[in-house]
């Protein structure tokens, strides 16, 4: 998730430079109200405006301004960038606050008058200064992405930074919490929605087509954002999650039994401080959970100003020793062979990329892992280890906290399905968020809704085949080049082995641009 950012950003960089002037000269008028769904200043303030020419000439300055137009097309519309301070609730039901993008298409045609909303979750990042209206920020790769894919075509795009990011008033991220996250979506929906009419480009209004879409964490939180929004009667008019961890307690149990994903030391500690201030249940104390080596003020550690690199290179975490290259011994009372199958399940792998999870010294404490396989062994997941029909969840609520926490914030509770085409994309040689126990659980949990027609699937890597063939078969050129040139001098003169492991690395954030332009593609026939 953390690639989402470092592999895409270089692309776009030039973007971020081409917003200029008409920040908003209006008096706003604060709100007293802490009622969640309400703006703290209304109108938002508009940071920067830009017109469709001035855009495409600056994008077309630069090498990596021209791919991003080659990928997103001609601007047709101009961009008002407003951020918007909102009210929402934290993980474990505090008041709080948040803060959020609204980019509004501008001009002449239909670029004003009646368009259509996109609600947006951002993908993970550990950069708690994050704020996808700042479009004059050179490390805001995803809100420029948004603004060329989405807003200079006539979408309304609606974006929060999530709680506990930029000048949020709460103290951690609710990584991974689908009540909040989908709460919080709702809210700026809301927000966005007050505030529009009210701000410099009133020209352009809301008309009542809502695209739910998201990437990474993101996909995430726009699929609990999908079936929120069902629960509370909205309509939705098309959905396109991405990439995201959707089936959670699976994709878990993959992780404590070898499969560790890469950035899996980042998540961790963002994963169990939101599940600890939502549950409170987690840990007693960090060290019950982290080793000694970093288990103080892990807890408050991110999201952090701090760049991940710098928190990396001064021993705040390990890259990648997820866990204890010893291999911790589960031991079942009067049941041997229970007891040496799961110790053997929890030995490092011999998959070289999984094994890169697995070091000295470690992040996380043996202790859990084998409280969490003992559980495991006792209520499996039906898509461990190969997604099957119906792929269920334990069949009844696990007892071990962390893994309780991921049965409940795992997409198949409900019971729910969409009612609204949705696009699931994403890639199967994902080493973030794998692609066959997320999506491809997801999948076959709505086998019938797939057969329908209801649900596509897209693989970029997958055999281009449809009407997404374009899409894949450019991913895939693009993935080839990158290849070759890290074959090359340039790159750096790799080995074809280690040339593809690099490119693996940044597979994740490879994948973002694309899908996002399938996402659009899909929303263009409702």
């Amino acid at each position: 998730m953390k690639s989402f950012r470092s592999a895409f950003g270089a692309m776009v960089s030039a973007l971020l430079v081409v917003a200029c002037g008409g920040t908003n000269t209006e008096t706003a008028a604060p709100n007293q109200s802490t009622t969640h769904g309400t703006l703290v200043e209304n109108p938002p303030l508009r940071l920067a405006s830009v017109n469709a020419t001035a855009f495409q000439a600056q994008l077309a300055s630069s090498s990596q301004g021209q791919q991003l137009l080659q990928l997103a097309g001609t601007p047709v519309c101009g961009v008002d960038f407003y951020y918007l301070q909102f009210n929402t609730v934290g993980g474990a039901g505090e008041t709080t606050q948040s803060t959020g993008a609204m980019m509004v298409p501008t001009g002449p045609g239909t670029c004003s008058g009646p368009r259509p909303i996109v609600l947006y979750a951002h993908g993970f990042t550990t950069l708690k200064t994050t704020n996808l209206a700042d479009i004059a920020n050179t490390s805001n790769s995803e809100g420029a992405l948004l603004a060329a894919m989405f807003a200079a075509q006539g979408y309304i795009v609606v974006a929060p930074n999530y709680a506990g990011y930029d000048t949020s008033t709460l103290g951690y991220h609710p990584f991974i919490n689908a009540t909040q996250n989908s709460g919080e979506m709702m809210d700026i929906l809301a927000a966005a929605r007050s505030g529009l009419p009210k701000t410099f480009s009133s020209a352009t209004s809301d008309n009542g087509k809502l695209f739910v879409t998201g990437y990474s964490e993101g996909g995430f939180v726009a699929m609990a954002t999908m079936r929120a929004l069902q629960a509370a009667g909205a309509k939705i008019t098309a959905a396109a999650p991405m990439s995201g961890p959707y089936a959670m307690e699976a994709f878990l149990d993959a992780i404590v039994f070898g499969n560790v994903n890469l950035g899996s030391t980042q998540f961790s500690p963002m994963l169990t401080t939101s599940w600890q201030k939502a549950y409170g249940n987690i840990y007693a104390n960090t060290t019950d959970f982290y080793s000694s080596t970093y288990a103080s003020g892990i807890d408050t550690l991110l999201p952090s100003a701090t760049p991940i690199d710098q928190l990396i290179s001064t021993g705040k975490l390990p890259q990648t020793a997820l866990f204890d290259s010893t291999t911790p011994v589960v031991t079942v009372p009067g049941d041997p062979t229970t007891s040496a199958k799961l110790t053997a399940a929890l030995a490092v792998p011999s998959n070289p990329l999984f094994q890169l999870g697995f070091g000295e010294p470690f992040l996380i404490n043996n202790s859990v892992r084998i409280g969490y396989a003992l559980d495991a062994a006792v209520n499996p997941d039906g898509a461990v280890p190969t997604p099957s029909a119906g792929v269920p969840l334990a069949a009844a609520p696990p007892t071990y906290p962390l893994r309780k926490a991921a049965y409940t914030n795992d997409m198949r509770t409900g019971p729910w399905g969409p009612m609204e085409p949705t696009l699931l994309c994403g890639g199967n040689q994902d080493p973030t968020i794998f692609f066959s126990v997320n999506t491809g659980t997801m999948a076959a949990f709505w086998a019938p809704e797939v057969q329908a027609g209801l649900v596509t699937v897209l693989d970029v890597s997958g055999t281009p085949g449809g009407p997404f063939a374009p899409i894949q078969t450019a991913f895939q050129n693009a993935a080839a080049q990158l290849i070759a040139f890290y074959e090359s001098p340039a790159g750096g003169g790799l080995s074809a082995a280690a040339a593809a492991q690099k490119a693996i690395a940044g597979y994740h954030g490879a994948v973002a641009p694309f899908c996002t332009l399938a996402a659009r593609s899909f929303f263009a026939n409702f």
